[in-house]
């Protein structure tokens, strides 16, 4: 026979299990907790002191009206977050000093109390917010069972939070796990939470332990829509672009001093917009000279011809350009060895010099013997301020020139890509098993940032800049562009006055000739109210001050006119 003591352990289970069902469900009995704290408040008060009732009135009138004017700074993003935070405060407050003053059953102070509490209580109960919370808090107390069924037993939370667009959580590994096990797992790990495809990102944690990582879930996608381009964010080529937001808010922001850049992703991914984010904020630098390279005539970079100082459209002026680049590097480097310096420390009288290639592929396919030339600028142009920024759809070993430059990039930019082995092609060898899945990304204009200061995947959506905008900040910009310094511009002159050692049974014109010949014929030709700079630079292919020292040296000769601004044409009697 077994006997049962009635006074045995099974009182304290159940204390146990009720104590643990109240701090389970506590958020949705935070209301009755309040009234409970608020009703045994009121009774000791009354007793103990209740001269202290309007003390209490102020207290709560105070907190009331800092909630509804400061509340966001503690979370309460939302205007109707602070107006019912506040309104709880005040009423709360306004109880419990009725109920100091005058006693807790005292007339209709108890109804006032629970039908007060319950009115106050729907909207808590049916708050998005809180209602997330409560699901994050069920999904962590099942996260054993999750991480069984994923793969990951033995790994457990640590802490979580409820942000605008999700929750995010800090879990501790077990033994011989790993950050890499976790990524690899990111769609089990989908699936179990019940989040849509792509909701899951997994990050190292800020302290960098490798049995630690921190699991961000999107609830909604904060680069659902495009996110209009606020304006420069520099002023300098020392310091960090911004690309645009990663989903946190923060800013994709990278250095490309001393670094090349490459940019890959298939058509329509978002391209064009980036190197427009890029122009945007390379054009608002004083100490930067930009060349470009469009093989598809300009289509894409002609828009910032303003603010070019040389813009290449044929595969003879590319060729020409990188050979000045090269000589440009060369005399940079000359002129630091004479001086015992180091490296070019960009000024706007000694600026750095930024190309910009848009389709590297057309460059490789139509100019082939360009490509020593941009290896040799990848491999020796960061000393001297010379960047190559090169973007192309896949950048393969082909489309790249059979050269170094691929593996000279410092910094890489993938937008979408459709197949995940060109996520390795942009970002690096191992980077998709790492991770990095830019075949994910969703909508023109999302990319993955891997950079020296970005080492873990993070999305983020590139800036959109309008064709209005493009335009607006070309005008707003060419004013201020600086001119090439002395040094490279000496460089450039006496590589042109280089005499050309290759006989030729043909006399050809000089190359100075050929572009003095091509800006006559171009103001010849000029309408009424005159040809702009940007059109003459790209004819010409001068640099901007060598052009404009041309125009003033014409003008004066009678030969050509302004007739606007930045605007000109021949004479009316030259024609």
């Amino acid at each position: 026979m077994v006997i049962i003591d009635s006074e045995g352990p099974f009182p304290d289970v159940a204390g146990i299990l009720v104590a643990r069902a109240l701090w389970r469900y506590r958020s949705e009995l935070a209301p009755a907790y309040l009234l409970a704290v608020l009703a045994l408040g009121g009774a000791v008060l009354h007793l103990t002191h209740p001269q202290w009732w309007p003390w209490l009135l102020s207290v709560a009138t105070v907190a009331a009206w800092a909630l509804a004017m400061f509340g966001a700074r503690v979370g309460l993003s939302l205007r109707i977050e602070r107006f019912y935070a506040a309104t709880v405060a005040m009423g709360g407050g306004g109880w419990l000093s009725a109920a100091t003053a005058l006693g807790v059953m005292f007339g209709p102070l108890p109804m006032l109390l629970a039908g007060g509490g319950f009115l106050l209580a729907v909207p808590w109960w049916t708050h998005r917010r809180r209602r997330t919370k409560v699901r994050v808090d069920r999904q962590i107390a099942a996260w054993p069972e999750i991480a069984q069924s994923v793969g990951l037993a033995g790994s457990r939370a640590q802490s979580a939070v409820v942000d605008v667009w999700g929750w995010r959580a800090r879990f501790a590994l077990a033994r011989g796990q790993t950050i890499q096990d976790v990524m690899a797992k990111v769609p089990a790990i989908e699936s179990a939470l019940g989040t849509f495809r792509g909701a899951v990102r997994v990050f190292p944690t800020r302290d960098d332990k490798a049995n630690r990582f921190e699991l961000r879930v999107l609830d909604s996608d904060p680069h659902a829509d495009a996110i209009p381009w606020p304006g420069p964010s520099v002023s300098s080529i020392t310091e960090p672009i911004s690309l645009g937001p990663f989903e946190d808010a923060t800013g994709a922001r990278v250095l490309l001093l001393r670094r090349h850049g490459l940019i890959g992703g298939v058509a329509g991914s978002g391209k064009s917009g980036g190197i427009n984010v890029l122009m945007g904020n390379l054009s608002a630098c004083r100490d930067v000279v930009i060349w470009a390279i469009d093989l598809k005539r300009g289509m894409e970079l002609q828009p910032w011809a303003s603010c070019i100082d040389r813009l290449a459209t044929t595969p003879e002026q590319a060729r020409a350009m990188l050979r000045d680049a090269i000589a440009v590097l060369e005399a940079r480097a000359d002129w630091l060895a004479a001086n015992g310096r180091r490296v070019w420390e960009p000024t706007p009288e000694l600026p750095a010099l930024v190309i910009v290639v848009d389709e590297y592929a057309e460059l490789a396919d139509d100019a082939p013997d360009a490509a020593g030339d941009t290896d040799s600028i990848a491999r020796r142009g960061r000393a001297v301020a010379v960047t190559l920024i090169a973007a192309t759809q896949r950048p393969t070993q082909k489309a790249m020139g059979k050269g170094a430059v691929r593996s000279q990039m410092d910094v890489r930019v993938s937008f979408r890509v459709r197949e995940r082995k060109d996520v390795d092609l942009i970002l690096g060898q191992g980077m998709l098993s790492a991770g990095w899945h830019a075949q994910t990304l969703d909508a023109p204009g999302k990319f993955l940032l891997s950079a020296p200061e970005h080492d873990t995947p993070r999305r983020g959506r590139a800036y959109l800049l309008t064709d209005v905008t493009v335009a607006e900040t070309a005008e707003r910009h060419a004013s201020v562009r600086p001119a090439l310094d002395e040094v490279s511009r000496r460089a450039l002159d006496e590589a042109r006055m280089t005499p050309i050692s290759e006989p030729s049974v043909l006399v050809t014109p000089s190359r100075e000739d050929r572009t003095e010949n091509a800006l006559r014929e171009a103001l010849d030709g000029a309408p009424d109210e005159g040809l702009p700079i940007a059109h003459l630079l790209m004819i010409t292919q001068l640099s901007r001050p060598t052009l404009y020292r041309r125009l003033s040296e014409l003008v004066k000769a009678g030969r050509a006119v302004q007739v606007g601004r930045g605007r000109y044409k021949a004479s009316d009697h030259v024609r």
